[in-house]
């Protein structure tokens, strides 16, 4: 009971493709695993305020091709492209490889984003405002950019209250069963003064009804224009009226019970 399954290692080989592109033997296989997990480790590290979204690892033989999605593209170039010259030659100690290649990928619509999503949230709860203020305006701009749903849930000690509990916001749908629907999925942390509070975003961006590029770096999708112009008229002809239907889709549920905002 209580088991959940990650909904981006779900949906893998359906809708996602895989962030780490390569082949191994048995004997290398560990190594180059270990090593994926250190580049990530290193540059989530490094660029901490460079609006990562996630890193795709490839190789090829003697070649190693790093790709950064990240809604500022400009801080991890640096002036004149210094910044990312520096971050080659750190990966290249690294790893030991002298074949190195950085690629950077501007995400256009970082609120379409769950990492990018749920790293603003604890930044701004790291910076004391308040957390359900912090919540509500990521979801009101997620839906703004034509997310189907979002669900956001935090937990610790929020607001600095002695006693740990969780909460959860809801707006829209996320259907997390349905392996054609997109859903976005992050896990971050806010480290604040009285305690680590986690923070988990799920966002819907509608069904993918096609064949679609498995391929990570891959922005986008095939349909999805298409998509989304559809599901605006869909909203704009029965939005209001489904989400009477819901009860107004805002649903809170606290670590105590139910409440409505």
């Amino acid at each position: 009971m209580g088991q959940k399954a990650n909904p981006i290692g779900n949906r893998l080989g359906i809708i996602r493709g895989w962030e780490s592109n390569w082949y191994a033997s048995k004997k290398d296989y560990a190594s180059k695993l270990i090593e994926d997990h250190k580049i990530r480790t290193y540059l989530n590290a490094r660029i901490n305020k460079g609006g990562i979204s996630k890193i795709v690892i490839e190789r090829t033989l003697g070649k190693l091709i790093v790709t950064i999605h990240t809604s500022k593209p400009g801080i991890i170039i640096g002036k004149g492209g210094g910044e990312v010259d520096r971050i080659k030659e750190e990966l290249k100690k690294l790893t030991s490889k002298d074949d190195v290649q950085i690629n950077i990928l501007e995400i256009r619509r970082p609120e379409l984003d769950a990492n990018i999503v749920g790293d603003t949230i604890a930044r701004q709860i790291e910076n004391r405002i308040n957390f359900k203020r912090a919540i509500k305006m990521a979801i009101a701009s997620t839906l703004r950019m034509g997310a189907e749903g979002i669900k956001v849930k935090v937990s610790g000690r929020l607001g600095g209250s002695e006693i740990a509990r969780s909460e959860e916001f809801k707006q829209g749908r996320t259907p997390l069963h349905t392996f054609r629907m997109d859903i976005d999925y992050a896990n971050v942390f806010a480290q604040t003064v009285y305690g680590k509070i986690g923070i988990k975003v799920w966002i819907c961006k509608g069904e993918v009804l096609g064949k679609r590029e498995l391929n990570p770096n891959f922005v986008g999708g095939k349909n999805e224009g298409g998509e989304r112009r559809e599901r605006r008229d869909d909203d704009r002809r029965g939005g209001e009226r489904r989400d009477d239907r819901r009860g107004g889709g805002d649903n809170r549920r606290g670590g105590g019970g139910r409440g409505r905002n």
